[in-house]
């Protein structure tokens, strides 16, 4: 098992995962120490498969929501319990097996050599990869990019990324928004405005057919609608912002 680190948690928000859940949270315990799993109101019995799991893995915690309540929200739960025990960062990674555990390592180091910052991953996509999801994301991460000025946001909704935790906690803090799919995106976006810059490391990503055990709650409508309603509010909170951005940008070229 990896040495504790008294800074940087794994934070794993998971529901329903399917099948993909206990070798994911392993794998990221054979890379970082700690480990920790919200499970968000699963109904599949990860709960007490995770629990009994942590009974022998001192580096495993587990926060059990009672109700699903959405990704953000659950990585929020996790957020504000790692802040209560002195952590300062977090690498957020999903439960379904589709990011690199391998990776967290590198990412940690870059953290910690830039605490200042967000660390994103910037997705290498293999052939397992449906193309309306590769293409369409190149949408969302124009709009992240116009609202930053071109801040250097390499992919606004990878959800493998290394986090300032009193940072988003504190962005997090002042609105509702940001508890469900919109969550990855509009994270980033928003602590650009905050002065926390991205630094970019590229991770594969992979996706799992059902029969290999891969599972996805994304639906194309509902969830669009929601990165709609994003896209709106951020062009609403870009407009005041710009002058600022603008001197900010300009100083940093």
């Amino acid at each position: 098992m990896a040495t504790p680190s008294n800074t940087h948690i794994v934070l794993i928000p998971s529901y329903n995962p399917g099948s993909k859940l206990l070798g994911t949270v392993r794998d990221a315990l054979s890379q970082w120490n700690p480990v920790w799993v919200v499970v968000d109101g699963s109904t599949d019995g990860s709960d007490r498969t995770l629990t009994a799991l942590a009974a022998n893995e001192p580096g495993l915690h587990v926060i059990v929501n009672a109700e699903n309540r959405g990704k953000g929200a659950a990585v929020l739960d996790g957020l504000r319990a790692a802040l209560a025990q002195g952590y300062t960062h977090a690498l957020t990674m999903d439960a379904d097996g589709q990011h690199p555990a391998e990776r967290i390592p590198e990412f940690m180091r870059a953290s910690a050599a830039q605490p200042g910052a967000m660390v994103l991953g910037l997705p290498v996509f293999d052939g397992s990869a449906p193309n309306i999801r590769v293409q369409g994301r190149k949408i969302s991460n124009w709009w992240a990019n116009l609202f930053t000025l071109w801040a250097g946001i390499g992919d606004s909704l990878f959800g493998f990324r290394v986090y300032p935790i009193d940072a988003l906690v504190e962005v997090m803090r002042g609105q509702p928004w940001m508890r469900h799919f919109d969550f990855d995106a509009e994270a980033a976006v928003r602590l650009c405005w905050r002065g926390v810059l991205p630094a970019n490391l590229p991770a594969a990503v992979r996706y799992f057919r059902p029969e290999e055990g891969g599972v996805s709650h994304f639906n194309y409508v509902r969830d669009n609608i929601l990165l709609t309603w994003m896209y709106v509010r951020l062009f609403a909170g870009f407009l005041p912002r710009l002058p600022l951005l603008a001197k900010r940008r300009l100083r940093n070229l």
